[in-house]
């Protein structure tokens, strides 16, 4: 399972993996987004879903089982750290991350395609440069995997 995406002027993704943070992109004070359980059953068509979060909020556990997805559970302090190296274990090159934290950057970095999200919980200004598209919410995210040909109207040079 692989979603190939021809993005002329740039580059041709072929990625077999979502690799999504949790709080503050998924959710809003710990509580998973409206809506978000819907589009994750699209994109899980298309590519491998994984979640990826210190737990924060606490309630990580629950949101993977609400999604019927398993959750990476990291180290509080090296979040930043494990989530670039999931992405690189994972085949960087065959990766999409999603975030909007500065704990999201290397990962976003990483990833064959960072998105970051300017959710309710805001974004971390580092995360800007760092992602190769800006979104203003978790659904716009994953429509941009639904719908490809946005991702190609936005990248395209």
């Amino acid at each position: 399972m692989a979603l190939k995406i021809e993005v002329p002027g740039w580059q041709t993704l072929e990625l077999a993996h979502l690799v999504l943070d949790v709080n503050g992109t998924l959710t809003l004070d710990g509580m998973l987004i409206a809506g978000v359980g819907d589009r994750l059953i699209a994109v899980q068509r298309l590519v491998a879903v994984h979640l990826v979060s210190a737990d924060t909020q606490g309630r990580l556990d629950a949101v993977a089982a609400e999604l019927g997805l398993r959750a990476q559970r990291l180290t509080l302090g090296l979040e930043a750290e494990q989530k670039a190296r999931f992405v690189q274990d994972l085949g960087a090159g065959q990766v999409v991350a999603v975030g909007n934290g500065a704990n999201d950057v290397a990962m976003l970095q990483a990833a064959a395609l960072g998105i970051a999200v300017l959710g309710p919980e805001g974004m971390a200004a580092a995360a800007i440069p760092a992602a190769d598209v800006l979104v203003g919410s978790i659904h716009d995210a994953l429509d941009l995997l639904s719908e490809p040909r946005r991702l190609i109207a936005t990248l395209r040079r």
